[in-house]
């Protein structure tokens, strides 16, 4: 309770005690202080030297970092580009790679299947061998029929030369 009646004590002394006080110490400059009612002028404080190398400092920083997130976004967009070409440059080339692949893939095929329907040497061999047979076969059996014929050939001109001797009745 003492200390509550200390600080309406006090309260009761702070007006008095800023009525009294003022800004200015002389009487003249306080009499003019309270006639001029008007705008009061602004001060400005003056920049010092820390303060102003900080604010300095950041805005320096601040440009150039945003002047090198420009030409970083510009390199970025640059590198992107040359790796999108060299993408589609990649899947024309894979493109001709496949159509190569799909072409030794069908003759290869085609290959398999001649190589299938195609005679081996044993076979030719065989082949041959069969038909020399059947040339010597059929030369012997033609140089029968000549001899053959030969025969008749001579009995027929024997059996001519018998009837022009003899003379019939």
């Amino acid at each position: 309770m003492a200390s509550i009646a200390r600080f309406a004590g006090l309260s009761r002394v702070s007006p008095r005690v800023v009525q009294y006080r003022s800004i200015s110490t002389s009487s003249i400059i306080r009499n003019e202080a309270t006639s001029n009612l008007g705008t009061v002028p602004v001060q400005k404080k003056p920049i010092g030297g820390f303060r102003g190398g900080i604010v300095g400092f950041l805005f320096g920083f601040s440009l150039a970092s945003s002047f090198a997130a420009y030409h970083l976004l510009e390199e970025y967009q640059k590198a992107s580009a040359a790796l999108q070409a060299s993408v589609e440059e990649l899947k024309i080339s894979t493109e001709k790679v496949s159509a190569h692949v799909r072409r030794i893939e069908a003759v290869e095929k085609d290959l398999k299947a001649l190589t299938d329907a195609s005679a081996s040497k044993d076979d030719i061999s065989r082949v041959r061998t069969e038909v020399k047979k059947l040339y010597d076969g059929l030369h012997v059996e033609f140089l029968d029929l000549r001899t053959h014929v030969w025969g008749i050939q001579q009995d027929l001109h024997k059996l001519s030369k018998k009837e022009s001797t003899e003379v019939r009745i």
